[in-house]
């Protein structure tokens, strides 16, 4: 695993202080790069893209939070898209769905930068599209989501009721969770073993992917040198069972050493960890398709 790890931040580190930011998708088609977002494509686009084997639609969400004074309260959202369309063109047989820019969660007056759902609405929200997309043509739908909290489990429930439901059919649905979970303890890891502060919400790695893909759009960078919140809790302890924050700003951790670099570092390694899930998961598929 530390093999991996090191790959990764040397091809991070090895780019410069101004890194490219991915090309926005209008750009992305006008330069000959496969089309692979739903909502850019016509209907008859997306007929071709399925007669072709393009037949695994990925559903990845987003989420409005406050993320800390530094970073705009859609970063999840703005990750999540840029991370779906980058995932679906390195599998090269999915389409990106559109993204869900809602997730559970609450608002506050205080720190007021947070729109949420329920579980409940999330699960029926998450339950109809994946059916949507299996009546448009999708044989394959993978859930994924850039958000914590009790999202896991909505999006384990629902994958595993719709595949229960249409594997008689040689239709599935799985829930991709490497791209934000396993990715984010590994990335931690290498930030421990590397001599950086601890951070979860609004720290290091979220303010770095941030900086990477929307630079000063997305992040106040004048901020960066003050990025400074409560200190994460101990293991085992949530953000409101810890005592009182110290500065209660959004963010939990240290942000201060954040950069482009850790932040590149982190989406190749979101991106390349849910191809190789998904990857998996149709083997998994075409495995059970086979004659016994």
């Amino acid at each position: 695993m530390l093999r991996i790890l090191w790959t990764f931040v040397a091809l991070a580190l090895s780019a410069t202080a101004a890194l490219a930011q991915l090309p926005a998708a209008s750009e992305g088609a006008a330069s000959g790069a496969p089309l692979v977002e739903f909502e850019l494509m016509t209907w008859p686009e997306v007929r071709s893209a399925l007669a072709a084997g393009k037949t695994t639609a990925l559903f990845y969400t987003g989420g409005t939070e406050q993320r800390g004074p530094q970073n705009g309260n859609g970063g999840h959202t703005l990750i999540a898209k840029a991370a779906v369309r980058a995932i679906a063109a390195k599998l090269g047989n999915a389409i990106a769905m559109p993204v869900l820019p809602f997730t559970p969660n609450n608002a506050s007056a205080e720190l007021p930068g947070t729109i949420g759902l329920t579980n409940d609405i999330l699960a029926a929200v998450l339950e109809r599209v994946s059916e949507q997309a299996i009546v448009t043509g999708f044989r394959n739908v993978i859930l994924m989501g850039d958000h914590g909290g009790g999202q896991p489990n909505v999006f384990r429930a629902v994958a595993k009721k719709l595949d229960d439901k249409y594997a008689p059919q040689g239709i599935h649905v799985y829930y991709c969770d490497d791209v934000y979970f396993k990715a984010g303890r590994d990335f931690d890891a290498w930030l421990t073993s590397q001599g950086y502060p601890h951070s979860t919400h609004g720290g290091i790695p979220d303010t770095s992917e941030m900086m990477y893909l929307g630079g000063d759009i997305w992040v106040r960078k004048d901020l960066i040198p003050t990025a400074l919140g409560d200190p994460p809790p101990p293991a085992g302890q949530s953000r409101t069972e810890q005592a009182a924050p110290r500065i209660n700003n959004g963010i939990t951790g240290d942000a201060r050493r954040s950069s482009a670099a850790l932040g590149k570092m982190m989406f190749d390694m979101k991106v390349d960890y849910a191809a190789k899930q998904i990857q998996g998961f149709l083997r998994q598929s075409q495995q059970a398709a086979q004659p016994r």
